[in-house]
């Protein structure tokens, strides 16, 4: 079966409607509080915007490419074994965790040896599989603003808009980072910002711990 239109005029006129609304919803979700923006202000703050560049860009690249792929059908796959995603979920929350106290005791701008590294590509691109939110986000675009008919046409245009609002989205929170080591020059503040941070990552598991309790 061809999914590939013959014709790119024949996608449908409701998809290019929803074009406005999707935007808005990958803006939104993209430049809110979640894992990855935590973690991109927290190396915006240790190792500032050129060292935390293939971080951004692997955020960015992993989750384009992980609405594609959801769109394609991976996502049929945690349908038919759910326990698959369920594994994933609460693997993903573990790491979260460790990720969190990584970050809480993150050393001062001085002590790179303390402070480690900063994310790489791949590393970041890895990390959207793990991380709930970009699921939640993922599995949103597929199933809210991508319409069946025409579905690949579609489901390459969401992947664009997607891919085009999130990247400046969390550059945002890269800035915000970097911009305080302007301001943030003793290390009890730093300190102080890293917790801050660490702690909002571990509140950004609340619906796993939601899971937990039912």
């Amino acid at each position: 079966m061809n999914l590939l239109p013959t014709n790119w005029g024949d996608v449908p006129l409701a998809s290019m409607s929803l074009l406005g609304p999707l935007a808005l919803f990958a803006l939104v979700s993209s430049i809110t509080p979640g894992p990855n923006n935590v973690m991109l202000a927290s190396s915006g703050l240790n190792f500032g915007f050129r060292r935390s560049m293939p971080h951004l860009l692997g955020v960015n690249l992993g989750f384009t490419l992980m609405i594609f792929l959801v769109g394609i059908g991976l996502g049929s796959a945690f349908q038919r074994v759910p326990e698959l995603y369920t594994v994933l979920k609460y693997s993903g929350a573990v790491y979260l965790l460790y990720l969190a106290w990584k970050i809480a005791n993150a050393g001062d701008m001085e002590d790179g040896e303390a402070r480690g590294k900063p994310f790489t590509f791949l590393q970041a691109a890895a990390f959207q599989w793990v991380n709930p939110k970009a699921w939640v986000m993922a599995v949103g675009v597929v199933a809210t603003y991508t319409p069946q008919n025409g579905f690949f046409a579609n489901l390459v245009i969401a992947t664009v808009v997607c891919g085009v609002v999130n990247l400046p989205s969390i550059g945002v929170w890269v800035t915000f980072g970097t911009a305080l080591r302007r301001v943030l020059h003793r290390p009890w503040a730093i300190r102080a910002f890293n917790v801050g941070m660490a702690l909002l990552l571990v509140a950004s598991l609340y619906p796993v711990a939601l899971d937990l309790l039912r």
